[in-house]
């Protein structure tokens, strides 16, 4: 196949790269193993990976650089893959949980990918209880973007179960698009798919330039103002989240019923992604509050969003990044959540006013200092953007098999860099949200705190936003009727209800 040439975009993934800031994407997805499944399943599993030679694009690509004019790198065909390198096998001290997997995954995703190979590494890792594995795979961004790969191994797995049995590796499926890999398609919310639409539009026409500036300067107009509104770049606190990294990783999970956030979404008169905003500003207000490193001004977030601009007459998708508060100096949870509604309405909205092509160009270049940052090193010794990257992808909505596996959760875990110490990415899943926090092990320690705050996020939302249950009715003399068994039984049998009711889920 003939080489293929490295756009500028994917190329930056390559050069702003560091021991520090690997930048590569993964994703954790859970299983459970099969009914009946012999105790040696992953070892035969692990064997069987190891001797599947059959690669489709991109999985068999690795970089060369050409020594000409133009030395930017290319893809090109590897024909000597070492699998041995490639797919690996860790194992937890039984019965492991969600606290010693995110350890293990942390120390995986610190590690940077071999770029004399292909840029790819699929970790098999049993241990777990509740009869389940895990497989992580991490990629680098230059050859694809988390959502695309996520797609990819999706694309590896079935809806029937019974059809999964005999499914083949992940990398012998491939991205269905050896040209453009994942990129290919409907654009997702993600900070690589706006910058990538953005850049194919950056050549400014001259009917545009008036609108940019219109666009610019009314946020240059909103610098200083007080009260709800668009948001600025650059008008974020300083926080302990936004100075300078070190190679090791923290990663913890969470997941909810996606039926819970839909419920505060009607409540709340919002969309599903502001119900997600105010989830991550809780917890972060309480992470933050508890080590005393709070900013009086409220946190904002950079997020990736699907919008239609006003050119667009009910077709296409466009993608750009909006600058929203997360309003973390607000107490109330839901005054909190109004705050954040509003601010993502007025983005949006500032987006939407403009032309497609003028939307593009106000994207790449909004985000264009971000770039100057990572690339002349800057990153973490300036003043941020934006305090933190959110983003919320939509996945598959049934439920999906491998070898017989169910998959129970898909995790992504994303790119941390200077002046970005964390990032946060959710994707819904067969009706769950499923959140992947990754943060830099020395900025953050006791991320996993994270996780479950963001747990008791939602619930004080859910006690602010909807209506209490109805108190049980109290029962007469009449109502009564003998309890069956003996008193002592019965109470054993409550207590027994009341401590699995306070596990975390």
């Amino acid at each position: 196949m003939t080489d293929i040439r490295l756009n500028p975009l994917d190329a930056a993934w390559i050069q702003t790269e560091t021991r520090a800031t690997p930048n590569h994407v993964g994703g954790l997805l859970l299983f459970r193993l099969p009914d009946g499944a012999p105790r040696d399943f992953l070892r035969q599993l692990m064997a069987e990976f190891r001797t599947r030679r059959d690669f489709a694009p991109p999985w068999n690509r690795r970089l060369k650089v050409a020594f000409n004019l133009n030395p930017t790198p290319v893809w090109t065909d590897d024909e000597a893959i070492d699998l041995e390198y490639h797919v690996r096998h860790a194992a937890l001290p039984w019965p492991g949980g969600e606290r010693e997997l995110g350890e293990l995954v942390g120390r995986l995703q610190s590690t940077p990918i071999d770029l004399t190979r292909p840029p790819w590494e699929c970790t098999i890792i049993e241990g777990l209880d509740d009869h389940r594995f895990g497989v992580f795979v991490k990629m680098h961004h230059s050859l694809i973007d988390g959502v695309s790969g996520m797609k990819m191994l999706q694309r590896a797995m079935s809806t029937d179960r019974a059809k999964s049995v005999a499914m083949p590796p992940f990398w012998a499926t491939g991205s269905g698009d050896g040209q453009r890999f994942g990129r290919a398609g409907a654009p997702q919310p993600t900070v690589a798919d706006a910058l990538a639409m953005g850049a194919q539009a950056l050549s400014l026409q001259v009917k545009s330039v008036p609108q940019l500036v219109a666009a610019f300067g009314k946020i240059a107009r909103r610098i200083g103002a007080p009260g709800e509104g668009l948001m600025v770049p650059f008008d974020a606190p300083r926080s302990v989240l936004n100075g300078r990294v070190r190679e090791k990783r923290r990663f913890a999970t969470q997941q909810f019923a996606m039926e819970r956030l839909r419920a505060l979404a009607k409540a709340g008169d919002c969309t599903l992604n502001d119900v997600v905003l105010a989830i991550c500003a809780g917890a972060l207000r309480r992470f933050l509050d508890e080590r005393g490193e709070l900013p009086a001004k409220p946190l904002t977030a950079g997020i990736p969003v699907s919008v239609r601009p006003a050119d667009d007459e009910g077709t296409g998708n466009a993608i750009s990044f909006i600058i929203s508060t997360l309003a973390t100096d607000l107490a109330d949870p839901a005054a909190r959540l109004r705050a954040i509604r509003a601010s993502v309405r007025h983005a949006k909205a500032h987006v939407q006013s403009l032309p497609r092509q003028v939307m593009l160009q106000y994207t790449v270049l909004l985000m264009a200092p971000t770039i100057v940052t990572l690339l002349t090193g800057l990153g973490g010794r300036t003043p941020p953007m934006f305090n933190i990257t959110i983003s919320n992808v939509p996945g598959p909505e049934k439920p999906l098999y491998f070898r017989g596996a169910e998959l129970l959760a898909i995790y992504p875990a994303s790119i941390v860099t200077h002046g970005q110490a964390l990032n946060i990415t959710c994707q819904s899943y067969a009706g769950t949200m499923d959140f992947g926090f990754t943060g830099c092990h020395s900025s953050l320690p006791s991320l996993q705190k994270l996780a479950v705050y963001a747990s008791d996020a939602l619930k004080e939302l859910e006690a602010a936003l909807l209506p209490a249950p109805a108190p049980a009715r109290a029962r007469s003399k009449k109502d009564a009727t003998p309890a069956a068994g003996p008193p002592r039984k019965r109470a054993a049998a409550q207590g027994s209800s009341r401590k699995r009711s306070t596990q975390p889920g």
